[in-house]
């Protein structure tokens, strides 16, 4: 029975899943987003959120616990930099989970974690740009063409 049981264990002990924990909130924070297994996803939600939250007010005592959960220092920085003031108006659900579909080898439910002030900036620096092509019009160009031959007509006798 499953009673007052709050944590997912992951199949793990307890330091191998603070571990994992830690360097996916560091890949994610430094990434933006991160392909993982719907049980982890859901781990990982409440494990960084708070941090999120914690990261709002800048100090050195709210940097040193995020650090102690984090153990990066690039990511620490990351966080209070960039994902700080851009989520410092949002009052929580920082993270978007989009479920992709099922893994080739064992069909576990693959999902997408995301920040979601973030989603523009991600799909943007994903997608290709388009080169921008003018359209101009046989009629056009035959305007412009006698009117090009018309030109050196008449600068030509007043050059004489």
């Amino acid at each position: 029975m499953r009673h007052n049981k709050a944590v997912n264990h992951l199949g793990r002990k307890s330091g191998h899943r603070k571990a994992m924990l830690a360097n996916m909130a560091s890949s994610l924070i430094l990434k933006k987003r991160i392909t993982t297994t719907e049980a982890k996803a859901k781990a990982l939600k409440p494990y960084v959120e708070p941090l999120i939250t914690k990261s709002k007010e800048d100090t050195t005592h709210s940097r040193r616990v995020v650090f102690s959960y984090l153990k990066d220092k690039e990511a620490t920085a990351e966080l209070f930099r960039t994902i700080a003031p851009k989520v410092a108006d949002r009052p929580g659900g920082y993270l978007r989970i989009l479920h992709t579909g099922f893994r080739s080898g064992d069909a576990a439910e693959m999902v997408l974690v995301e920040f979601v002030d973030f989603n523009e900036a991600a799909l943007a620096s994903t997608k290709k740009e388009a080169k921008k092509t003018t359209r101009r019009s046989r009629a056009k160009k035959a305007e412009a063409a006698p009117a090009e031959e018309a030109a050196p007509a008449a600068e030509a006798p007043a050059a004489e």
